[in-house]
């Protein structure tokens, strides 16, 4: 295998015939880059992955809150769910997971306490509270199956 990836929708073209002791290989780039599945590697940027989506849900759904709760439980929604985001960007390119996984798992916590509070007040919709509650479930569980795997390979 000449790369530990794939690419999909790609081109391989011979860059040159200058020597022949190396054959290079240029690679026309034309669509996405893909890891192979190992094992624990590929659990991170599923976590993020979701985690993104999520935010991407938010962020138009806080901005339909009403004017009065916009700027404090939208604020809010929009900043926990960011720095759940940052916080699992973050523990997938270090060394020290630990503090930031237990950092992303209070996110989650608060997030889901925030969510409640907006399906209670009755600016998300008892639809879109399911459609969040179900995402954050999801997330938490990764999150706390990442820290696990940390914690015994410490």
């Amino acid at each position: 295998m000449l790369f530990p990836f794939s690419f999909s929708n790609s081109i391989a073209a011979p860059a040159s015939s200058e020597g022949t002791r190396r054959r290079r290989v240029r690679i026309f780039f034309l669509g996405k880059l893909t890891m192979p599945p190992t094992g624990n590697r590929e659990e991170p940027a599923v976590v993020v992955t979701k985690a993104y989506d999520l935010v991407l849900w938010l962020l138009p759904k806080a901005e339909t809150f009403p004017r009065s709760y916009r700027f404090s439980v939208g604020e809010r929604v929009v900043a926990h769910g960011l720095d759940l985001l940052l916080a699992l960007v973050e523990a997938a390119y270090t060394a020290n997971k630990a503090s930031l996984l237990q950092q992303a798992n209070t996110r989650v916590n608060g997030l889901r306490y925030l969510l409640r509070l907006a399906k209670d007040l009755r600016l998300l919709t008892v639809d879109s509270y399911a459609f969040a509650a179900e995402r954050l479930e999801e997330i938490g569980r990764m999150v706390g199956g990442w820290q696990k795997s940390v914690a015994r390979r410490s």
